[in-house]
């Protein structure tokens, strides 16, 4: 890895630290992101599972199951998003890119569920952008995708 990436909270009370280059970043427009994070859409990004590393504050760290298929992690004492893990991919976790201390180091790649996006809510670009999941998916079977 060329750099170091790190990030944490609003407030300051957890922060973490990557022990891999983030890889397969991406926006996501479903119902559950937005609510989440309550903005139109959130990009993550994934590194293998234990490569993201709380160096302060893990014990504030809270979770809950948001999905079928999938828990969120985020500060206790300030409510930040910062993961994503699900069943169908336990080989990784997704993190909020927008935690990191330099957010613009990690660029998305593609959009997912915008058949969920917010009306209004339009990015302009020309990264490709799926319905639901992305058809490649790994581990798809048997999950239920949020609307």
């Amino acid at each position: 890895m060329d750099r170091t990436f790190e990030g944490g909270c609003a407030c300051g009370a957890v922060r973490y630290r990557l022990e891999s280059t983030p890889f397969d970043a991406g926006w996501c427009h479903c119902r559950t992101c937005q609510l989440n994070s309550g903005s139109p859409a959130m990009v993550f990004a994934s590194v293998p599972a234990g490569h993201l590393v709380w160096t302060k504050g893990g014990d504030r760290v809270k979770s809950f199951a948001s999905s079928s298929f999938g828990h969120r992690s985020f500060c206790g004492d300030c409510g930040t998003p910062f993961l994503m893990q699900v069943d169908h991919q336990p080989e990784t976790v997704d993190f909020s890119v927008a935690t990191l201390d330099e957010p613009g180091a990690v660029a998305p790649s593609y959009h997912i569920f915008v058949a969920s996006r917010i009306a209004w809510f339009d990015t302009r670009d020309e990264l490709p952008r799926h319905d639901k999941f992305r058809p490649d998916t790994r581990g798809l079977e048997g999950t239920e995708p949020p609307a």
